[in-house]
């Protein structure tokens, strides 16, 4: 009888990881593991000493703290009062704090792993649309564009956001390729997912993803037509399903949006968050129930909050300092000093220091070295490969992949370099990751391309050439806007750019016996004269003097263009040193927290009310929290306090249950006057801590007092001081503050009844 061998599988079931599939060259998957492991690199550096994102930070801890939190994204533990944002993009976040444990660096872990697996993601769309080595390019010029690094290290909403875009654009294209629904209706399950992430602005990929379907699926209209719109509904299903969630909750049984006027959490999202920030266009978001918060955009005027400083800076820490920064908002920029006494009080004067907010408003603002040093790098060669794919392409027929993935890269980065110009930026770079992601991927498509074409020769020849001759002056112009950081580097970009197209204009087929290598080497030359740039602002992580800030950049600023000048993040994205006192990268030191020339803009990092060293409470505020914990009672709170940042030290710290009133912005009436005294008198409140903060005085131009203003009217006039001697300050303020110093932060006592 014959005996049959079983002969174990070979071929692809057995490769090893670091060994390239058949069909792709030797060095292709060792390339992409060598990428993706920088990737881990630059975006994991220093995490060990990354920095809390001091607002949403509060929140992760709060989501820690209980799955009603969790769930509704509240500020505080005690559900009082939600983030004025979606917070799918803190799930990870929470999950990680809850896993490792409430650290920085638990924090900054999810926006490592979204860095990674993006850069994945964008390897497989672009190598299933123009093969593997555009795919490698496009990976490589991601890796090295300064926005991706610095929003991979930042605990913001885009590194999510721009996951959920990936794989959108991944399952759009397996759809657009096999005309199938079942990848097209997750398309719109991520882009749902990406609205929990980002709100609206998920939205905007839309026309990019829409285009590609209804042109190059290779059935009929009709099934096109049938596709998209099952897709859209699944798609709106998912993005509507927290605010739905929230809307069907009685109020009473969930925290108050924060943002709004009217408790919606559609105002909050639509008006708060979308029409707020083109008010520059005069677009109003009066009528939609949200609270006007937001500045700059395509006409460059400032918002409600230009010209004002609101409030004034306190902190319990002893101790003077100055905290010089660059505020952002309104379209101007504002310089703030700070003193502290003995309890902190604060004074923080607010003076105009430069013209229409740098190069971030307008409609120009995404060719402002602001932007465009940290992103804009690859302008010229994306533009080139964009008109080029579209017009070589010209009667192929309709489902041709090569059109179909220039028509997506180019209408998604139209389309957000367009909102983007609109709307209001105010420094927030880590918003321009949703822009890299299409630039790299024309990079990539686009040398590939123009590769070919040069190769075959005649008028097409020439596009490569001039792409790289236009990249490499527009880099060494941009690098020339710093000229103290890295002195040689415009100058050696030129030289590269120039030599390569010098080799690739005497290497034209046909000229030379020897063009081939001539070639090879004029592309070599191109790509690095091309990421050269780029690369030596992302690699800035390695250096402390600069290293990334809370707006998600890397390398110098644009409003400082010396060396160690770096934007420091403050306000909402003001980041704490756990473990030094000081932000890291940012020469900030530590004064008080003041008024703001606008949401999203802040000037100075302060002590956040005088974080004490290594991330702790000072000593002073320990002494409050034990005070007001010890004679709690039944109390709902241990305190309240007329601000976020002044709620912020307590729950950064100890996760305690401290109700901060007036939200973000300080001007959400929540709670009224009238809900506070009701908190009073059912015993839910019964110490308030004043002295500062935002949200306290006059609205700007004159339109009367917040909600938080009129609360503490009433508390210093109903309520009775508590002798700071009760638990272990001091009565007096120390000397020496600067003139016009006020007074320290006042411990109350409520009774009911009063």
């Amino acid at each position: 009888m014959a005996t049959t061998v079983l002969t174990p599988p070979t071929g692809a079931a057995r490769r090893a990881p670091w060994r390239s599939p058949a069909d792709q060259p030797a060095y292709a998957r060792p390339a992409l593991l060598l990428i993706i492991v920088l990737a881990a690199v630059l975006y994991a550096w220093g995490i060990d000493h990354s920095q809390y994102h001091t607002f949403y930070a509060n929140a992760v801890r709060s989501m820690t703290e209980s799955w009603k939190a969790f769930f509704y994204g509240s500020f505080d533990p005690g559900n009082s009062i939600t983030l004025d944002k979606l917070p799918g993009f803190l799930w990870p976040q929470a999950l990680s704090a809850r896993i490792f444990g409430f650290h920085p660096w638990a924090l900054i872990l999810p926006q490592v792993l979204e860095g990674v697996a993006s850069m994945l993601v964008l390897h497989r769309l672009v190598r299933r649309w123009a093969g593997v080595n555009a795919a490698l390019i496009a990976c490589t010029a991601f890796l090295l564009t300064p926005v991706a690094v610095g929003l991979f290290r930042t605990a913001v909403e885009d590194p999510a956001f721009t996951l959920c875009l990936l794989l959108a654009a991944e399952a759009t294209q397996r759809a657009a390729r096999d005309g199938r629904l079942r990848p097209l209706v997750l398309a719109g399950v991520w882009v749902g997912l990406g609205f929990q992430a980002k709100m609206l602005e998920a939205w905007a990929v839309l026309p990019a993803l829409t285009l590609v379907y209804l042109l190059s699926a290779p059935i009929t209209l009709r099934r096109r037509l049938a596709h998209l719109g099952v897709s859209a509904v699944v798609m709106t299903a998912v993005s509507a399903s927290w605010m739905l969630a929230v809307t069907l909750t009685p109020a009473k049984d969930r925290p108050y949006v924060d943002g709004t006027t009217n408790n919606s959490a559609f105002s909050m999202v639509v008006g708060y968050n979308f029409l707020n920030r083109f008010s520059s266009l005069g677009i109003s978001a009066a009528s939609t129930g949200s609270v006007s918060a937001t500045q700059g955009g395509g006409g460059g005027r400032g918002g409600p909050w230009q010209g004002a400083g609101l409030g004034q800076g306190t902190g319990l820490g002893q101790g003077t300092g100055r905290a010089g920064g660059t505020g952002l908002g309104g379209g101007a920029q504002y310089r703030r000093t700070g003193t502290r006494g003995a309890l902190g009080a604060g004074t923080n004067a607010v003076h105009r220091t430069g013209g229409q907010g740098g190069d971030e408003n307008g409609w120009s603002k995404m060719f402002g070295t602001s932007l465009a040093s940290q992103t804009g790098w690859l302008y010229p060669i994306a533009a080139v490969a964009v008109v080029c794919g579209l017009l070589w392409c010209r009667g192929r027929p309709r489902t041709d992949r090569t059109r179909s993935g220039f028509l997506l890269w180019g209408t998604w980065l139209t389309t957000y370099f367009l909102v983007f110009s609109a709307g209001s930026v105010a420094g927030h770079t880590y918003y321009m990751g949703v822009i890299a992601v299409p630039l790299a991927a024309l990079t990539g498509g686009g040398v590939a391309l123009m590769w070919r074409a040069y190769r075959a020769g005649g008028r097409r020849a020439w596009a490569l050439p001039g792409a790289v001759a236009a990249t490499a002056a527009w880099s060494a112009y941009l690098a020339g806007q710093f000229p103290s950081f890295l002195p040689w580097l415009a100058p050696a970009v030129g030289v590269l750019g120039l030599g390569a197209v010098v080799l690739l204009v005497w290497a034209r087929p046909g000229r030379t016996p020897s063009g081939g290598r001539l070639a090879l080497a004029g592309l070599a030359a191109s790509l690095t004269a091309v990421l050269l740039a780029p690369s030596a602002w992302a690699v800035q992580v390695f250096n402390p003097s600069y290293s990334s800030t809370g707006m998600g950049a890397v390398g110098p600023s644009a409003t400082h263009r010396g060396h160690g000048s770096v934007i420091s993040a403050a306000g909402r994205t003001g980041r704490l040193a756990w473990g030094g006192g000081a932000t890291r990268g940012t020469r900030a030191t530590r004064g008080g927290m003041g008024g703001f020339g606008g949401v999203g803009g802040f000037g100075g990092v302060g002590g956040f009310g005088g974080i004490g060293v290594k991330g702790g409470l000072t000593a002073v505020q320990r002494e409050v929290l034990d005070y007001t914990t010890e004679h709690q009672g039944s109390a709902a709170y241990v305190f309240a306090t007329t601000s976020w940042n002044g709620a912020s030290p307590y729950i950064l710290a100890t996760g305690a249950h401290v109700l901060p009133l007036g939200g973000f912005s300080g001007r959400v009436p929540f709670p009224t006057e009238a809900q506070f005294r009701e908190l009073v008198d059912t015993g839910k409140v019964r110490y308030v801590l004043l002295g500062g903060g935002r949200g306290t005085g006059a609205l700007p131009g004159g339109g009367g007092t917040t909600a938080t203003a009129r609360i503490t009217d009433w508390v210093r006039s109903a309520c009775t001081p508590v002798p700071a001697s009760a638990y272990g300050g001091t009565d007096s303020a120390a000397a020496g503050t600067a003139a016009g110093a006020v007074a320290a932060q006042t411990l109350y006592r409520c009774t009911p009844g009063r």
